[in-house]
């Protein structure tokens, strides 16, 4: 039998160790928190930095290049991927199936084709079948243009969609896709390859397959754009020079500038569908090149708000005929180490008629 002193000790001993208890976890509360506090207010002691803060913001996807993949975008293959649109569209010109036929169908008016009747969705996502337009369109055709009767699913991979462009550019025998690559780039900073455009001409070429009913037909991939301001913008002076000095001079006037001031406006306008894809004529548009309004005997690299690479940044002077000449007939030559991919226009009445539409447009 416990006698009271006995049972006194016992209650003792317990009261003694839960408190030994209480004080143990407050102890280690106040070593292993900040405040002192509880509930929401509550803050971890000890944070450990891990140098992660923020990188959980990825940086924003800016799409694929476009200027590399038309550069690089193979016909033939996207031949092969075109067999996927046959069932609605043709290549022939007039041929009209399912979807309306897409033979020149890079750098035409979106709803154009007569006899075909389109939904209302497509003229109110575009204006030009841009190779760029064509190239988003053949991604989700349901979503660049909603309620369109386009049933395709669309391509997913961009080289697809490039090839299959760069295959309808070259139905007709002209090459749009270079020239809407060098609208902008082709201009003043052209991309890298296709058009003649500054440097971005080539890039923005959408090359997909037609399968689409109505866009297919309409966004016909874009032919590659002597580059207007590009041509004129990223020519190197030194290559300018030269071009200046070989020119024939009649009457203080180089040769080149005198067949300028007799160029074929209509003709040039033809030849600067090559450019649309990169590059637009209107004050302050840029696209995948700068845009070319007033380009002519501009200041190299100045339009406000594009990128230019430092070979064009690295030039003086401006965008004579001449050095926009020699720009537009082997950009690569004339600026080495500039983003614009196009080849260039060999046939310089081309040159002329091109520069000449520019003067006229920028009027």
């Amino acid at each position: 039998m416990f006698d009271t002193m006995t049972l006194t000790k016992a209650t003792g001993a317990i009261c003694g160790s839960l408190l030994v208890f209480l004080l143990g976890g407050w102890a280690a509360e106040s070593i292993y928190s900040m405040g002192g506090g509880h509930g929401e207010d509550h803050a971890q002691g000890y944070v450990i930095d891990t140098g992660d803060e923020g990188a959980s913001e990825e940086p924003a996807d800016e799409g694929p290049d476009l200027a590399a993949l038309f550069a690089e975008a193979d016909a033939g293959k996207g031949e092969r991927v075109f067999n996927k649109c046959k069932a609605c569209h043709q290549v022939e010109d007039g041929a009209n199936g399912v979807g309306p036929h897409l033979y020149d169908v890079v750098s035409r008016d979106v709803g154009s084709v007569g006899g075909f009747g389109y939904s209302g969705a497509l003229s109110e996502a575009a204006d030009v079948w841009t190779a760029e337009n064509l190239f988003a369109f053949l991604e989700n055709p349901a979503g660049y243009a909603p309620g369109t009767s386009m049933g395709f699913a669309g391509l997913g991979k961009p080289e697809d969609r490039a090839n299959v462009i760069a295959y309808l550019d070259g139905v007709d025998g002209s090459d749009d896709i270079a020239i809407e690559a060098s609208e902008e780039a082709a201009a003043e900073e052209a991309p890298a390859e296709e058009a003649p455009a500054e440097e971005a001409a080539a890039e923005e070429a959408p090359a997909e397959e037609a399968p689409v009913e109505e866009t297919a037909a309409e966004e016909a991939p874009a032919e590659e754009a002597p580059a207007e301001e590009a041509a004129a913008e990223e020519a190197p002076a030194e290559e300018a020079a030269a071009e200046e000095a070989g020119a024939e001079e009649t009457g203080g006037e180089s040769g080149f500038a005198a067949m300028v001031a007799s160029a074929d406006v209509a003709a040039g306008e033809k030849v600067f569908r090559r450019c649309a894809a990169c590059h637009a004529v209107e004050d302050g548009k840029n696209k995948v090149g700068p845009h070319l309004f007033d380009v002519v005997n501009r200041d190299i690299a100045n339009v406000e708000g594009f990128s230019y690479s430092d070979t064009l940044k690295g030039l003086e002077g401006d965008w004579t005929v001449e050095k926009l000449s020699a720009w537009l007939e082997n950009p690569r030559e004339f600026a080495p180490g500039n983003r614009m991919g196009y080849p260039g226009l060999k046939d310089e009445q081309d040159r002329a008629n091109v520069i000449g539409y520019l003067q006229s447009a920028s009027n």
